[in-house]
């Protein structure tokens, strides 16, 4: 599994994540689940209290093992007070949070400002901000120029590119860490390549494609996806080894999934 560096922090992340958005929201026991990732080098795990109950059961999949991952979640709520009250619930669970966000761009003036004392106390170590639709961008654009932002979270794959143009190159200007969400979601996985377009891209599924393609654009860090069945963490790890995909292979997927 390939490993970057978190922009400027000292946060080496994996090239693939695991997301925990639907299918950590269960009394479930996951943690078969988190150790078959992280035998596969997925080692990075991200949440949030909009996940339901995805937190719990994520910390409870993590005893014994907490200190042998990253932890990703966020603070969701307008209300100042009620931010506390989640980062103080996230904090117990977890011990500390290696990246926390702000979900939605939600109140940022207060959130923010409670993330950085987090930091500042070292109960935090990277400060980041997120949402999934393109039409915040500009307020997030507008946040990332602040140099407030150690990260930044966002939608990009081969059908929904926006980020692109609009996110990745100030990221990149700032040296600001990306993690991706959503990267297979969009009805991209609805595309039908050949065997022959596969093999030529060198994985074995579509799934797989899709993943190393926007892990393969230098300027992301790490790539999220979310599962619940052991095979897919295993296809899904596959996509973080190199080699990375070359511009002619960056482009054949781009015309795939253009013409489903």
């Amino acid at each position: 599994m390939d490993r970057r560096r978190l922009g400027r922090t000292s946060i080496d992340v994996p090239a693939i994540g695991m997301g925990t958005w639907r299918t950590f929201d269960t009394d479930e026991d996951r943690r078969p689940l988190v150790e078959l990732a992280v035998e596969s080098g997925i080692d990075l795990f991200d949440s949030s209290p909009m996940y339901g109950r995805a937190e719990r059961t994520l910390a409870r999949a993590l005893e014994g093992i907490r200190e042998r991952v990253l932890v990703a979640t966020k603070i969701w709520t307008a209300g100042a007070e009620e931010g506390q009250e989640q980062a103080d619930h996230t904090l117990r669970l977890f011990g500390h949070v290696d990246v926390y966000q702000v979900h939605n761009l939600l109140n940022v003036p207060a959130q923010l400002a409670l993330l950085e004392r987090l930091k500042s106390e070292g109960r935090v170590r990277a400060v980041g901000a997120t949402h999934y639709q393109e039409s915040a961008f500009a307020d997030m654009a507008t946040l990332m120029r602040s140099k407030r932002l150690d990260m930044v979270q966002i939608p990009y794959n081969p059908l929904r590119r926006t980020a692109e143009r609009e996110l990745l190159p100030l990221a990149e200007s700032m040296g600001l860490g990306v993690l991706v969400m959503s990267p297979l979601q969009q009805g991209i996985l609805d595309r039908r390549p050949s065997t022959g377009q596969l093999e030529e891209l060198g994985v074995s599924t579509w799934a797989q494609a899709v993943l190393k393609w926007v892990a393969s654009d230098p300027r992301v860090s790490t790539v999220l996806t979310a599962t619940q069945q052991a095979g897919h963490v295993r296809e899904n790890a596959l996509a973080g080894d190199p080699p990375f995909f070359s511009p002619d292979q960056r482009a054949l997927v781009v015309r795939i999934a253009e013409r489903g």
